[in-house]
């Protein structure tokens, strides 16, 4: 039986994992064993991932990991992509992505020539659908920076509303003590937020005295 790690991500806490959910059951439908799912809100382009760098050093010699796109995985410039799948493939462990390298493929590897050349175009597979990953990123960020710069022209732009309750508790828990990272944990937040909404309560209480 072949063993599984599942990775699944989204970009924002406002999302929701459960669709990626599917590929679990998918996985065990076709004979593997699922060691572990790794589950994480965070930007493809931030190559220090918690549970992405838990997941790399949990596994073992011949094991998968799945993920439902190749951009769950990384959508980090070309040269650090590759740095990052080197990485899993260090461990002895294959890489599952639909439609690039599926378990049927897998579960069915050959030896030989056949099995040479197979894994020959689905390396050069991974890394055309890694450069197209990042691409993309880069692609749908400037039209969303454009779209930003428009709506401020015609004075539509009016910004994202403050989670005035989330800003509450991160205050609180910097009063009482809470160091940044724990704070961030705490509130499901990131770092850099923690320390922004900690700034502006600061020049705030300064601009009141």
């Amino acid at each position: 039986m072949k063993v599984a790690r599942v990775y699944l991500r989204v970009s924002t806490e406002g999302q929701d994992l459960s669709r990626q959910e599917s590929i679990v059951q998918e996985a065990e439908e076709a004979g593997f064993y699922i060691a572990a799912v790794y589950r994480e809100k965070a930007s493809g382009m931030i190559l220090n991932r918690p549970e992405l760098q838990r997941m790399i050093n949990d596994l073992q010699n011949d094991e998968v990991v799945i993920a439902e796109n190749i951009d769950r995985i990384s959508r980090l410039p070309h040269g650090e992509a590759i740095d990052l799948i080197n990485k899993i493939k260090e461990k002895g462990a294959k890489i599952s992505i639909p439609g690039i390298i599926d378990l049927s493929t897998i579960s069915n590897a050959t030896d030989g020539i056949s099995k040479i050349v197979l894994d020959s175009i689905q390396e050069m597979l991974l890394k055309i659908t890694l450069q197209i990953a990042h691409d993309e990123y880069n692609l749908r960020r400037d039209r969303i920076k454009k779209g930003i710069s428009k709506a401020k022209e015609l004075g539509k732009f009016k910004g994202r509303k403050p989670n005035t309750k989330k800003n509450k508790q991160i205050v609180e828990l910097r009063k009482l003590g809470s160091s940044i990272s724990k704070t961030a944990q705490l509130t499901n937040s990131s770092i850099s937020q923690v320390k922004l909404i900690w700034a502006k309560y600061k020049k705030e209480i300064s601009n009141d005295r």
